[in-house]
């Protein structure tokens, strides 16, 4: 697909504007400081996307406001004694130090262990800790994967898990290719399945348009309660959106 990227700034709001070959605007407001992105059909001038723009000046400052206000995680030290998420719920993490097999697992409801090496630095830590999540991932997506394309009457060639700094989820429908953020892990179950939902339902309808989301709505008809779970939920140092 053709596309064109460059920005305005309209009564002080910075305006990403990316022309594709599309036939509506999109205009939309993301975490975590409340960027803004208008795509638009390749004829679509720069005035015309300013008055679009012009026009919900008033609902992009009231989103703006919210995730200013939004809740932040602080950065992680990986250290015994802070909170890490797994599926929605806080956990605190134990480190112990091991000459034999690292990694994470959860010792009880409560406590996330990590084996480490003595001389493991922080971000040798973390890396072991995201190694964890995305093993969980890897059990929880393929049920996830076959209920909703035999629902959905498609099938994706391929899927993978990887970090992503602008996106909760990604698909390419030509190549019938979906991809989930690993920062999933650390939200609620139902934030996951939303995605697949979400990724999956764009192999039938390529953009958020009223066919896309009536195709959401008959088939998770309470996906904007999770989308709003999922996007108000305390937001790391790096967020997603979608």
């Amino acid at each position: 697909m053709t596309t064109e990227a460059h920005s305005l700034t309209v009564s002080g709001v910075r305006v990403a504007v990316v022309r594709k070959a599309i036939k509506n605007l999109h205009l939309g407001v993301y975490p975590p400081d409340g960027r803004v992105r208008v795509a638009v059909p390749l004829a679509v001038s720069d005035a015309a996307v300013r008055v679009a723009v012009i026009g919900k000046l008033r609902w992009i400052r009231r989103q703006q406001a919210a995730f200013e206000q939004q809740e932040r995680e602080s950065e992680r030290e990986m250290v015994s004694g802070e909170s890490h998420s797994f599926l929605g719920r806080r956990y605190r993490l134990a480190l112990v130090e091991t000459r034999g097999k690292t990694g994470a697992v959860l010792r009880n409801r409560r406590v996330l262990e990590l084996h480490v090496r003595p001389e493991h630095t922080p971000e040798q830590r973390k890396r072991l800790l995201q190694r964890w999540y995305r093993e969980r991932l890897h059990e929880l997506v393929p049920p996830l994967l076959a209920k909703w394309q035999a629902a959905l009457g498609v099938e994706v060639a391929e899927w993978g898990i990887k970090k992503m700094k602008t996106k909760w989820g990604s698909c390419n429908a030509k190549a019938r290719r979906i991809w989930l953020n690993l920062e999933l892990a650390k939200k609620p179950p139902e934030c996951l399945e939303y995605l697949i939902v979400h990724e999956l339902s764009h192999l039938l309808v390529r953009h958020h348009d009223d066919r896309f989301h009536a195709l959401m709505d008959r088939h998770l008809p309470k996906w904007r309660l999770v989308r709003k779970l999922l996007n108000t939920a305390p937001l790391a140092n790096e967020t997603w959106e979608h």
